[in-house]
């Protein structure tokens, strides 16, 4: 059983192709991993980007289940790996030294039935620094006692 989502340039959106986390903010020169859950074993993943500044949908890499990688045109193997999980239905994609060029969403995806059938898709955002957790203040605690009125001692209460 195939749920298709929409039509996205040629490729079809499946549901029963899930990726996390669905957004990553990571800080230059460093890595991430975007996870691929299959919900049957197939061939091998592909991976790819889209890149909204650009306006292009990117191929990456395709990962076999035997796990040989295949990558795309000028792309580095020090730049993108593929990790195959024991059971054949857990992918994940690793990027490293991250520059601002791979913002994008990243995609995995399988081939099926003469389509391509994409994940739910990573938003990667790449930025020098990382912004500082927000401090959440708390009101101080009060130390009177609180009074309740129930709606009973209110209903019998006249005037």
């Amino acid at each position: 059983l195939c749920i298709l989502v929409s039509f996205f340039l040629g490729f079809c959106i499946n549901l029963l192709l899930s990726q996390t986390p669905e957004h990553i903010l990571a800080q230059t020169n460093n890595k991430t991993q975007i996870l691929c859950e299959l919900q049957k074993e197939h061939a091998g993943v592909y991976w790819y980007r889209w890149s909204q500044e650009r306006q292009n949908f990117e191929f990456l890499v395709f990962s076999s289940s035997s796990g040989k990688a295949t990558y795309g045109a000028n792309l580095s193997k020090d730049k993108f790996r593929v990790n195959g999980m024991s059971s054949r239905t857990s992918y994940s994609l690793h990027i490293s030294h991250l520059h601002a060029s791979d913002n994008g969403t990243y995609y995995c995806s399988v081939s099926q039935s003469s389509q391509l059938l994409l994940g739910s898709g990573t938003q990667l955002g790449v930025v020098d620094v990382l912004p500082l957790p927000q401090k959440t203040t708390q009101a101080p605690t009060s130390k009177k006692p609180v009074w309740c009125v129930t709606k009973r001692n209110a209903a019998s209460k006249k005037g």
